[in-house]
């Protein structure tokens, strides 16, 4: 049922590039690129969940995150290329808050109401949230550096930037060599459990298909977003940390659902919280990286509000997650954290 419903949305796909060539109004294109986006995003999702059969599930958890991210990795690009700073700066910090607390959450809460209690490795949980509070220091330390050295010019600023991001990169490649190779028996408890209902081939073709799909939809979403911002005088930092975060999320979202209801825990966090240190830890760097190719490139620096959203997501999500079980309770928690958070940054001028 639910995949005919997915399915259905992708008429939202024409539909989204003919009202952007025929100039309706930017809010419109806004809404049917974004709806296109969303069954694009799952088919993402679930043709990685079907390569994760055969790959094995700390591979599969790493695809899954992977591509899972190439929405906002993409829509992060092109909005680079459009000059909106603060819009990619507000995609990262929601992206990470969302993984961290309405992917996850709605994992662990719907997983929750099936099984009264669900275990994962208590280990595997730890590092990666040793790696996340990692990348909290990262995103911190160049915040800080700029409030404590106004004297500073702009172009050591973004050299700071540039040397942290270099750094994260080199953990980020240590962390694939940890997962995938030296530790991986920490994530495989759930290797032959699973069935394929797609071939290989064919998995790699819709993976491939929706990937490009994601970017020509993204490339139209982002066009649309200075109006939107103009007519219903909402803030890039909102429009970015929710809806653009949402719209990327969607893919994450549904398939940690999906390996909650099926018990899959060790899956589910390496989808939610693997996403988000991937979009800390390798997305956001890069993107810093490739912003030095357009005409303003990106820094580092988040703003305050920005920087104690992730530092709390960070912190809660760590302590959900440090005992190697969960229930519907604490799902439920990491959800309200996230309306707290999403209602302050509506309101935030």
């Amino acid at each position: 049922m639910l995949n005919k419903i997915f399915a259905g949305m992708l008429i939202f796909l024409p539909v989204a590039v003919a009202a952007h060539f025929l100039n309706f109004s930017p809010i419109l294109v806004f809404s049917l690129s974004a709806l296109a986006i969303v069954p694009l995003a799952k088919f993402i999702g679930e043709a990685t969940e079907e390569l994760s059969v055969y790959t094995g599930s700390a591979l599969g958890g790493f695809l899954n995150a992977s591509f899972g991210n190439a929405t906002e990795f993409i829509i992060g690009i092109f909005a680079l290329r459009a000059g909106l700073i603060e819009v990619v700066k507000a995609s990262i910090t929601g992206a990470i808050v969302g993984n961290l607390l309405l992917v996850l959450g709605a994992a662990i809460f719907v997983g929750g109401l099936k099984f009264k209690k669900q275990k994962f490795n208590k280990t595997a949980a730890m590092t990666s949230g040793a790696t996340l509070l990692l990348a909290v220091i990262a995103l911190v330390m160049p915040a800080i550096f700029h409030q404590t050295s106004p004297e500073a010019s702009t172009k050591i600023t973004q050299e700071l930037s540039v040397f942290v991001s270099i750094f994260m990169l080199i953990v980020y490649l240590a962390s694939l060599l940890f997962i995938l190779f030296t530790h991986k028996h920490l994530y495989t408890e759930e290797v032959g459990k699973l069935e394929a209902k797609w071939s290989k081939m064919k998995s790699i073709i819709i993976l491939l298909v929706a990937t490009i799909a994601v970017a020509w939809m993204s490339e139209i979403l982002v066009g649309s977003i200075e109006p939107i911002v103009k007519s219903l005088g909402w803030t890039e930092l909102f429009i970015g940390v929710i809806f653009v975060a949402i719209i990327g999320n969607a893919a994450e979202h549904t398939s940690a659902i999906t390996m909650a209801l099926k018990n899959k825990m060790d899956l589910a966090l390496q989808i939610s919280i693997g996403s988000a240190t991937q979009i800390a830890m390798f997305v956001a760097p890069v993107l810093v990286l490739i912003s030095l190719f357009f005409r303003e490139p990106m820094s580092l620096i988040f703003n305050i509000f920005e920087l104690v959203a992730i530092v709390l997501s960070v912190l809660i999500a760590n302590l959900i997650t440090e005992d190697g079980e969960s229930n519907w309770f604490e799902g439920l928690q990491l959800l309200m954290a996230y309306a707290i958070m999403g209602v302050a940054f509506f309101f935030h001028p």
